[in-house]
């Protein structure tokens, strides 16, 4: 149980950090959207750093830590921007 609370909490921080560094209207808003982008964030940069060899296979979402977690966050932010701007997601804020 301590497990998911620390992923939900590191997730929310890193999504947070994440809307205030990018750039654009397009930003996922509210508190659920936010700790979901922090979170899918941190398994990216998870993932990537296991393939990588930084990071042991049995760490996870939060083996990559803040950081990383949010430049996971930024790359995820920066996809949904490209998708919006081509029109495969709709524009939430028109």
């Amino acid at each position: 149980m301590g497990g998911i609370i620390w992923v939900i909490i590191v997730g929310f921080v890193a999504g947070i950090i994440a809307r205030m560094l990018s750039p654009g209207p397009n930003n996922p808003t509210g508190f659920v959207l936010t700790t979901i982008l922090g979170i899918v964030g941190a398994a990216l940069a998870t993932y990537v750093g296991q393939k990588l060899g930084y990071y042991a296979e049995g760490q996870g979402a939060t083996g990559a830590g803040f950081i990383t977690a949010t430049i996971g966050a930024l790359v995820v932010l920066f996809i949904w921007n490209r998708l919006v701007a081509r029109g495969v997601i709709p524009d939430m804020n028109k």
